[in-house]
């Protein structure tokens, strides 16, 4: 069914440009595709170009010695390890949302739809300053943390936390509307012709989303990997223990070390490239089994 949606959306576009009434004019065109490109330029392409610029204008060798740097190995790996945990645990729970809002009815279906988008309407520091009054040492837990010698906040618990939560609404966000417009006739189906709950979601399910939710994954992912404001509430800014590299560039900037700074914030656009990169290949992968699935 949603494969059948964007074929159709194409065909309505082609109908749109085939028809003077809605055809705009050679000139409309060029003003509009020229204003878009002069934004692209000026607010992507060169500040991009200039991060690459002043990262390598001291040369490779100071390039290279910003990034063997052991605070600057340390925020790498702490990087990673955030996203490692925290986008499986969206993945597990944004397949359970999703699923559970576009296949079933149930009392409180609304609120839960509610709550997923929650993190995109709250401020990523307030975020931050909830769990410092949850986990911190004067917070609500905080005695009893304290006593059982538990960290959250300002150590590694508390940055997965604060990641988790910024970053859960984009998994589920992109399989809801997939799923909903996938309706549940063939789930429904399979249950008849005798598969169990597992059956129907491995066999049934999952090839139907699996764009979507690779999808949804890439996005969470770079969300993780890229999140500033949150973590920096709960990290505490302990040099190779909880600094993450947006926080690593920060720490390099404040101090004057520019070229660290800007040789650290190249390896996160590279990041956002390959990003962006995966995001493309999913998108063509997708179109290009549209007319298969179709």
């Amino acid at each position: 069914m949603a494969v059948a949606g964007v074929l159709h959306g194409r065909i309505d576009a082609r109908r749109y440009e085939a028809n003077a009434a809605t055809r705009e004019s050679p000139w409309v065109r060029r003003l509009i595709l020229g204003t878009a490109l002069s934004f692209f330029a000026l607010f992507l392409l060169m500040p991009l170009i200039a991060v690459f610029a002043e990262a390598l204008r001291k040369g490779w060798l100071t390039y290279v010695t910003a990034l063997s740097d052991p605070d600057a190995l340390a925020a790498v790996r702490l990087t990673l390890l955030i996203a490692a945990i925290s986008v499986p645990l969206n993945l597990v729970f944004g397949v359970a949302a999703a699923w559970s809002i576009a296949k079933f009815e149930f009392r409180g279906k609304r609120f839960l739809t509610t709550l997923i988008d929650l993190p995109f309407s709250v401020s990523p520091v307030i975020a931050g300053l909830i769990f410092v009054l949850l986990f911190g040492a004067h917070g609500w837990f905080g005695a009893w943390l304290f006593a059982h010698d538990i960290k959250i906040v300002f150590a590694v618990p508390g940055l997965v936390l604060a990641t988790v939560f910024v970053t859960f609404p984009f998994v589920a966000r992109e399989l809801i509307p997939l799923m909903e417009a996938q309706g549940r006739e063939e789930e429904e189906a399979a249950v008849v012709l005798g598969a169990n709950g597992f059956q129907v979601f491995w066999r049934v399910t999952l090839p139907n989303i699996k764009w979507g939710l690779l999808y949804g994954v890439i996005l969470c992912n770079a969300r993780a990997m890229g999140e500033f404001g949150a973590v920096s509430v709960v990290s505490g800014h302990i040099r190779g223990q909880t600094n993450t590299l947006p926080l690593h560039v920060e720490i390099l900037y404040n101090e004057y070390n520019f070229a660290a700074a800007f040789a650290v914030a190249s390896l996160l656009a590279l990041l956002a490239l390959v990003t962006l990169g995966l995001k493309s290949l999913v998108e063509w992968k997708a179109r290009q089994h549209a007319p298969v699935d179709a």
